[in-house]
């Protein structure tokens, strides 16, 4: 019965996730660790290339990304955005290109180990615009339980570090009951206490917000905030303008597959230098 709970579309993600962390995996991915970067840089994409048969989703992209920056993404529907994300955490395979996490170059054209896969995901913290938490666990189980399982803490350990976070995001009344009892926001501030529970050095965001009402989704806003505050190194991926300048060190617009523009988040946003960037912002302001 757990493994048909496990599989269902709600937590795929998440439930990948994990196993691609955990398991002694056979992956045909092409990495080897390599030289250093910079040490104020946390993270760093170098000519990263994704293609679906004839499309591609992503066409040279570089990035880069200093400790304890907050970098805000946006761009139009098909650009390329969660798919950057997602190469960074390995759940998508790149093409071509390099990606370095804190000192280690992952090079496309070697293949990688369960070790390296499982360091990296360590250093990375995914939340997902879906939540993907398990609904037959308690939301303090759903902390608890990928700590055990990546990090080998004991329950009485991981249990403790759950309840700090679930604490910090606002949500420890809510430990014992299953995710169906909470609200969409309240189950996103979870999501983010179990990605933070495996203590990662980096953490990215994938639309946080989008399934959410825009009153509830302030709510999730508010701990990511706090979150930057405290120097946390933060990639996210959003539609949320009014974050991206307030909040975000710096604005990255895609389109097609490309950076177009990137730069002071307020500046950008208020006199955007390419035509498609313009167009993109001119729709956005429109909806608001």
């Amino acid at each position: 019965m757990c493994l048909k709970v496990l599989s269902t579309d709600c937590n795929w993600q998440f439930e990948d996730y994990l196993t691609r962390t955990h398991l002694q995996s056979q992956s045909r991915m092409k990495v080897q660790y390599m030289s250093q970067i910079p040490e104020d840089l946390a993270l760093q994409l170098r000519n990263i290339s994704k293609f679906y048969d004839r499309h591609t989703a992503l066409d040279d992209v570089s990035v880069d990304v200093r400790k304890g920056e907050v970098v805000a993404v946006i761009g139009p529907s098909g650009s390329g955005k969660s798919t950057l994300l997602r190469c960074i955490n390995q759940l998508e395979e790149p093409d071509a290109g390099e990606l370095n996490i804190l000192g280690d170059t992952l090079d496309f054209t070697r293949r990688i180990t369960s070790q390296q896969l499982t360091a990296l995901r360590r250093r990375v913290g995914m939340v997902f615009q879906s939540f993907n938490l398990f609904p037959h666990m308690t939301v303090l189980r759903n902390v608890t339980f990928p700590q055990e399982r990546i990090l080998k803490r004991s329950k009485s350990e991981a249990a403790q570090r759950a309840m700090e976070l679930l604490e910090k995001v606002g949500v420890a009344d809510k430990a014992h009951q299953h995710p169906q009892k909470c609200s969409g926001g309240q189950q996103q501030r979870v999501a983010i206490a179990r990605a933070l529970a495996l203590d990662p050095n980096i953490m990215l965001f994938d639309e946080p917000t989008s399934a959410l009402d825009p009153e509830v989704g302030m709510e999730v806003l508010s701990v990511m905030r706090r979150l930057a505050d405290t120097g946390m190194t933060m990639m996210v991926v959003t539609h949320e303008i009014h974050f991206a300048a307030e909040v975000a060190d710096r604005l990255i617009i895609m389109a097609d597959g490309q950076i177009i523009e990137e730069g002071n988040p307020r500046e950008l946003i208020a006199a955007p230098q390419t035509e498609r960037a313009r167009k993109f912002l001119a729709a956005v302001r429109g909806q608001l």
